[in-house]
């Protein structure tokens, strides 16, 4: 058992209800270092800060190594100085979205579905965040504020597929996604839902008998996608989230990965990451190629690599194992296939 169950911080961690580990969330980046006896680098941390607020559940925060600097999911939310030193083909808006806004709060990049941006905040804040810098300020926050969206989806035959993305949708209460999934699921023509989360991940408590049995009422089948990088990120109380997810009709539980240095550039890494999910009934899709957004080239892999160790992969796991390893090009039609 990790050390850290028995750190005061963390005695109640399992008892707590989703809600109240989004209050006690880790807001700097001394107080993680306290929490996992690390040296504290104040000047060092208020560098990368400055860029992109610290924010980590305890949940997830229990699952990472005291004193280990270089522990994979510590290294995946704690600020470093890189991230205030430009890079050149790194920019804010990296896949071009701003380009893509059809109404408030909907993107729509793909012929066929759009995407909802559901929320304006995270269960936890990735340092290698694509939209770490999107401007969520003209995103909707209210139900009333969503109806420019649905009248848009309304009007909108062609849209078959709605991705609800954010941000984070779980930060919604279970009542506030109902009503959402109800009122998209009054057009016949949307056949699908999609739920881009990493609440599952890091506060694997979001995962409430309620939000079950809202999943499971809707007519539409549902893609639900985590986040995970790391095998060390998947316990047991997340494997009990995924079996409560799995438990609604007409559910796919899917994963998507960011390949990141110093985190999971690993054949091993990504083998044991592919083999805990696929114990967890959750199928390894996707293994994104970073994003190139201001503050994260620290964390790039190089394409030849991603190849290398994609390929390699391949020959360590069976088929279904191997996730897809992609890259999104601004513009083009759908994510495109490196390997």
């Amino acid at each position: 058992m990790n050390s850290l169950a028995n750190h005061p911080d963390f005695v109640a961690v399992t008892t707590m209800t989703w809600q109240q580990h989004v209050k006690a969330a880790v807001r700097s980046a001394a107080h993680l270092r306290r929490l996992l006896d690390l040296p504290p680098n104040r000047e060092t941390d208020l560098v990368g800060e400055r860029q992109f607020a610290t924010f980590a559940p305890l949940p997830f925060v229990s699952r990472m190594r005291p004193r280990d600097e270089y522990d994979p999911l510590l290294r995946q939310v704690l600020p470093t100085p890189e991230e205030g030193q430009s890079a050149a083909g790194y920019s804010n808006d990296p896949n071009r979205e701003s380009q893509c806004v059809s109404a408030p709060g909907v993107l729509q990049k793909y012929p066929g579905r759009i995407l909802l941006i559901a929320a304006k905040s995270c269960a936890v804040n990735c340092r290698y965040c694509f939209r770490r810098a999107f401007p969520y300020e003209a995103a909707p926050t209210s139900l009333a504020e969503w109806n420019e969206a649905l009248a848009a989806l309304k009007n909108d035959a062609s849209i078959h597929e709605v991705v609800l993305s954010g941000g984070e949708p779980l930060i919604n209460e279970d009542h506030r996604l109902a009503w959402l999934i109800d009122r998209i699921e009054q057009f016949p023509h949307v056949r699908r839902l999609r739920i881009h989360s990493r609440f599952p991940i890091v506060i694997p408590q979001r995962v409430t008998e309620s939000l079950i049995q809202t999943l499971s009422r809707t007519r539409m089948p549902i893609t639900f996608v985590v986040h995970s990088n790391h095998a060390q990120e998947l316990g047991d109380d997340v494997g009990q989230a995924m079996a409560a997810l799995g438990s609604v009709p007409r559910l796919v539980l899917l994963n998507q990965s960011v390949l990141l240095k110093g985190i999971n550039d690993s054949v091993q890494a990504l083998a044991n990451l592919s083999w805990r999910l696929l114990e967890l009934g959750v199928i390894p899709y996707y293994l994104h190629q970073l994003d190139r957004v201001t503050g994260s080239h620290h964390f790039e892999v190089s394409l030849d690599q991603g190849r290398s160790l994609v390929s390699k992969l391949r020959a360590t796991l069976p088929g279904y194992a191997v996730p897809r390893f992609v890259t999104e090009i601004p513009e083009l039609p759908s994510k495109q296939i490196l390997l």
